[in-house]
Formats: structure tokens, C-alpha cells, sequence
């Protein structure tokens, strides 16, 4: 075993790296006064970023999860190091030699298991694109001439070729001082009858990069008949791979990503390539898996989640291209970035729009153009004739369930009035009562613990509306404006929560399908979220306030919970009719909110938008418009 690293070569380290520098390669951080920078916590899932780094003093701490100390400690834990493996990871990119207290400098083969397999992966890539230059690679560079990449193209993405013989590159990493047990369990290597032997052969190569920038993996295509493997080989799961937590050129990508805040995510290395090669600098693709939960977590660090943040989905035109799209909708509610989905002319990929129709074209394609979300219930409604009651039923059968997974609620009544729109039932509501129908049942199915609750996912429609309605959290704490009770949005959201807390009968069931984002004071919203929490006012049990007030995430919400449920209730009669009232209050001046937040966005995409669009735009501006006048006319009854 290696001894002790000399600490006057830790401190050196410290001090060579600085701790900003080394957090920005995992997530994207902003100024947030004093000095101090901030981004998501890349430790535990968070809405808004509690995470600070303060590079004078070298340290790093999370408010919400309290992880905290100095750049060695970040980089133990994010990448899962023992201490030795990350000072020799560090000292490696400052250019130090480490010295340590027995045993003089540290010998190859005594390093960390992490750091070794990292190396042998990068020896690894240099072997491959030294080899794209032989004889025996001309079958591979005719394939990336065939798809328009130049040598240069190949450098840059460090392209490379694996020689078609047994064990190449074995032999070659064992002169380099690795054991048989490392190649094997670097997924380089596999067991053969007499040894190792190389796991890739006679095909074109690519390095897989982690966020930092260590390669930990190989994507492999198939170039000659006589090779009987898959179309794509990957480096299987390794202690420093996992295809669930890597994305192809998230190395190249992550700097623009953070930049422009927008994230195009295609299907192939190759579509990487040509979408970087137009300018698309923020492609990535997933490495022979399914986008999925790990992947948005990457990203999310990345984009910061802000309200203008952008991920964009290319998939191929064909069934199997839809089905993915319809895979990724399944993940949409994990962002906080509106996603969409991009499908090129003719069912071509990027790297076939390039060669076709050049660099303009692909650039072109992954404009936002159809929300992700609209995109997966028309697929749902295209396949039902809607010109009969019986088709649109059965559309609305599959469909609704779809809205229902949308955790916040007034995202999913927005995405409800829409699908009314789409299959033509003019009794909007009807389907909007479907859909919180639905909602209900599965979370009563799948208990309360379902991700973010109402509220806290982002909102999804024709438009993106303003702060305050449909994208607005639930505080911890009477954070944001103050209370101003001669508010009447403030007095009516009140009367209504105090009904809900002591007389919860009279609400229900309508109160359930409230979105917090429907209460304008952040307080009100906290003690929505509350009773949300507490599994709802509808068939409220004995012991329900306690419930709400349990679920109150600090003394300061559960004080008001508290205060509002022994408040009078400012009126003559507490019946239904003045039940109803509060609800019809609340809930049309969010609909008057909405109807703002369409008018805007309708004039600024001008007669000149996309029609699809503009149509989208204009349909529910009509059926919000169509909304409000009957609760103006018929009252609680058309809640």
C-alpha cells in the first residue's frame, strides 16, 4: 500500500484548485452576492439553488441538505473517491507531484482503484484515434466521410478506431503496467480462453466523457458484415460507468448549456457530432439507454432550472421515435425547464439533415417548436376518429390518465382545458373534473410520497405564464410579499383556506382540484400545500387538522395553520352558497390571471408565428375566456 500523502502536497493541491473552478464542471453557478456563487445542489433535489460556494474561503455549503466542506470533500462525495484517489485526481490537473511519507512517489499500481481505471481509459482513447490513421481503419474513416466528418472532425471528438486482432489493446495496456483484474474489471478487457482479451474489435470508437471530463466508457459501431455483435456495443456497467448517470458529450456541451440554458438531446454519437459541427453546441445524447431520471438530474444542475430554461428531445419520425418521446414525457414533470420535441422533415436524424440539407437546416430543427407534452396527447388522440362520440370517449380515456401524472395542479388543469380543445368536447370542465378524478385515485393508489407535489413542477400550456399563477412554490415561510388584508384576492384567499381548514365539507370536493399557484400571498400557498400534504379536504378524518399542521414544513407555517383554523369566519350564514362564492372568487381571478398571461403571449408571437402555435395560442384563450363567463354566470356550479 501506498503511504500517506505528504501534507504539505494536500495543501498545495487546496490551494492550486480552486473550488469554483471545480464545481462548475458539475453545475452551472451564479453570482449570489458577497462574493459567493450558488447553483443546485448537485446532492439532493431542490427547486431553487441552496447551494453556495464562496471561493475565498475554498468551501462550499448546502442550506438544504447541509452538505458542506472544501474542494476535496466536493469531489469525494460527487464522484464517490476515497481521499488518496481524489488529491492524486486534483494533483493530476494542477501538474503536482505528489510525495508521500513511506514509501517515496507513489508507483502506478498503488494508486486509487477509481484513478487507474480512469487512466487506463484515457491511454485507452489516445490507442483508438492513433489507430483511425492505419491501414486496416480505411473501413472506418469511409464510414464518417459517408456522414460528412473530416479528420478534423474525428480529432475533435477523439474518434477513434479498434483494431480487429484479439488482444491489441490488452497487450498494449499491459505494457503500460495495468493487471489482467484491472483491464477485466475496466470493461476494456474480457475473459477469453487463454486470457484476456480486447472487449472491442474491427469497429469505430468513442469516448464517453463524464461531466468532468475523465473518459469512463466507449460507444462501438459495427462496421463490417462478418462481425456478428450488436449494431452499438457499450462498455458494460464498470465501477466508473454507469450508462444510466453518463451523456454523450455533456464534456463538449456543458459550458453552452449553462450558458444559453437550453439542452438538445438526440439519439446518437454521430448526431452529437453533426449538431455541434452546425453550431448546436448543447447537443447530447444518452449511451444505449433511455433518457431517464439520472440523465435529468445532470441537467438540471446544469440549467439551474430557471424559468427560461429549454430541453429540447430530437427523436427519429417512426414508431419507435414516438415511443421515446412518449418515454421522455413520463420524465417531464422531474424539469423545471419546459421541455419540447423536434422531428426533422422526412423522419431524418441530425446527421442526416446535415448531409442533406446542410448546417442551416439543423440549427433549424431544434428551434422550439411543439411542447413535449402536447406532442405525447396528440400521438394519444391521433389514433381515435373524433368526428364520433365514441371515438372521442376513448381518446379521453387514454388521455386523461396521461394529464393526471402531472403533479402540479394547475398545470394539469391548464394541459385539461387543452385537451378538451384538441378532441372538441365543448363541457371543458367535464374534462377537467375527469382528469382531477383521475389524479386522485392514482395518488390515492400510490400513497402521498408521489415526487413533487402540487405547485412545485413547472408549468406547462400554450404559453408560459407569469410568476404567480402557475409557477409560483409554496414557501417555507411567510417569504415574498407581505399580507395585505384589504386585498380582496387576500381576504377571499383566506376566508376560503379558513373554510377548508374548519368547515372542509362545505368545499369539497372542488378545493382538491386547487393549485397552490391559485393563492397570490405565499403564505395562503405554504398552508394550501399543507392541506394538499395532508391528503386533501375531501372526507376529511377527525384527526385532520393535526394532519394539515404536521405537514407544515416549519413552526412559522404551522402557527398560521393554527390561526386560521380558529379564526371567525366573516359570515352571517356559513352555508354552501358562501362557500361557493370564496371558490368561484379564487378561482376566477386565477382564470383572469391566465387569460393575461395567453393575450401576452398572443401578441408577442404577432400574425407572423407559427400557425400551429398561434392556433394553440388562440384555442385556449377561447376556452379560458369561455371558462370565466360561466363562473361569472352560473357560479359554483360550473366549478
Amino acid at each position: 500500500m501506498a503511504g500517506r500523502i505528504n501534507d504539505d502536497d494536500v495543501k498545495a493541491v487546496r490551494d492550486a484548485v480552486p473550488i469554483d473552478a471545480v464545481v462548475s464542471e458539475y453545475l452551472q453557478l451564479r453570482n449570489a452576492g458577497g462574493g459567493n456563487l450558488k447553483g443546485l445542489c448537485p446532492f439532493h433535489d431542490e427547486k431553487s439553488p441552496s447551494f453556495q460556494v464562496s471561493p475565498s474561503k475554498g468551501l462550499f455549503h448546502c442550506f438544504g441538505c447541509q452538505e458542506g466542506g472544501d474542494t476535496i470533500a466536493f469531489v469525494m462525495k460527487i464522484d464517490h473517491l476515497s481521499f488518496s484517489e481524489t488529491v492524486e485526481r486534483l494533483a493530476a490537473k494542477a501538474g503536482i507531484t505528489l510525495r508521500y511519507e513511506e514509501g517515496g512517489y507513489n508507483p502506478g499500481h498503488q494508486r486509487g482503484e477509481r484513478t487507474r481505471l480512469v487512466e487506463a481509459h484515457t491511454i485507452a482513447a489516445r490507442y483508438y484515434a492513433d489507430q483511425l490513421g492505419s491501414a486496416e481503419a480505411e473501413i472506418g474513416r469511409k464510414f464518417l466521410a459517408e456522414r460528412g466528418f473530416d479528420q478534423a472532425a474525428a480529432e475533435h471528438f477523439g474518434v477513434g478506431y479498434s483494431p480487429a486482432g484479439w488482444d491489441h489493446l490488452t497487450r498494449f495496456l499491459r505494457g503500460k503496467g495495468f493487471t489482467d483484474r484491472e483491464l477485466i474489471l475496466s470493461g476494456l478487457s474480457q475473459d477469453g480462453r487463454r486470457g484476456p482479451i480486447d472487449r472491442f474489435r474491427g469497429r469505430l470508437m468513442w469516448p464517453i466523457k463524464d461531466v468532468g471530463g475523465d473518459v469512463v466508457g466507449f460507444g462501438a459501431r459495427k462496421l463490417r458484415e462478418d462481425d456478428n455483435g450488436p449494431k452499438y456495443l457499450n462498455t458494460p456497467e464498470t465501477p466508473i460507468y454507469k450508462k444510466s448517470q453518463v451523456l454523450y458529450g455533456i464534456d463538449l456541451a456543458k459550458k453552452d448549456i449553462a450558458k444559453v440554458s437550453r439542452a438538445v438531446v438526440v439519439e446518437g454519437y454521430t448526431d452529437v457530432m453533426a449538431c455541434h459541427l452546425a453550431g448546436v453546441t448543447t447537443a447530447i445524447a444518452t449511451c444505449g439507454t433511455a433518457f431517464g431520471g439520472e440523465h435529468i438530474k445532470i441537467l438540471r444542475r446544469l440549467l439551474m432550472d430557471n424559468g427560461s430554461a429549454r430541453v429540447i428531445f430530437t427523436f427519429d419520425g417512426d414508431a419507435a421515435g414516438q415511443k421515446a418521446a412518449l418515454r421522455a414525457f413520463e420524465d417531464d414533470q422531474k424539469f423545471a425547464a419546459e421541455t419540447y420535441i423536434a422531428i426533422a422533415p422526412d423522419g431524418m436524424d441530425p446527421c442526416e439533415l446535415r448531409l442533406a440539407k446542410g448546417d442551416e437546416a439543423v440549427a433549424d430543427l431544434v428551434q422550439p417548436r411543439t411542447p413535449l407534452f402536447e406532442f405525447a396527447l396528440r400521438q394519444i388522440v391521433g389514433r381515435y376518429d373524433l368526428e364520433i362520440p365514441s371515438g372521442r370517449a376513448a381518446a379521453l380515456d387514454e388521455a386523461a390518465p396521461v394529464v393526471a401524472r402531472i403533479k402540479n395542479i394547475a398545470s394539469q388543469h391548464e394541459v385539461a382545458v387543452q385537451l378538451a380543445g384538441m378532441l372538441g368536447i365543448l363541457d371543458t370542465q367535464f374534462v377537467v373534473r375527469r382528469v382531477a378524478q383521475i389524479a386522485r385515485w392514482q395518488r390515492d393508489r400510490g400513497g402521498r410520497d408521489q415526487g413533487p407535489g402540487p405547485g412545485q413542477g413547472p408549468a406547462r400550456g400554450g404559453a408560459r405564464p407569469q410568476r404567480g399563477y402557475a409557477d409560483v412554490q409554496a414557501p417555507a415561510a411567510q417569504a415574498g410579499p407581505a399580507l395585505h388584508l384589504r386585498s380582496p384576492a387576500h381576504r377571499t384567499e383566506r376566508e376560503l383556506l379558513k373554510l377548508a381548514l374548519q368547515r372542509p365539507e362545505l368545499v369539497s370536493p372542488a378545493f382538491d382540484a386547487y393549485g397552490v399557484d391559485e393563492f397570490t400571498a405565499p403564505p395562503y400557498a405554504a398552508v394550501r400545500q399543507c392541506i394538499q400534504d395532508a391528503g386533501g379536504a375531501t372526507g376529511a378524518p377527525a384527526d385532520y387538522l393535526d394532519a394539515v399542521r404536521e405537514a407544515a414544513p416549519d413552526d412559522t407555517v404551522r402557527a398560521l395553520v393554527t390561526e386560521l383554523a380558529v379564526e371567525t369566519i366573516f359570515a352571517k350564514t356559513i352555508d354552501e352558497v358562501y362557500a361557493g362564492a370564496q371558490l368561484v372568487q379564487v378561482r376566477l381571478r386565477a382564470v383572469d390571471r391566465r387569460i393575461r398571461d395567453v393575450q401576452g403571449a398572443l401578441a408577442r408571437l404577432g400574425a407572423h408565428g407559427d400557425p400551429a402555435r398561434l392556433a394553440a395560442v388562440q384555442n385556449e384563450l377561447w376556452v379560458l375566456t369561455q371558462y370565466g363567463q360561466s363562473l361569472r354566470t352560473h357560479g359554483a356550479a360550473a366549478l
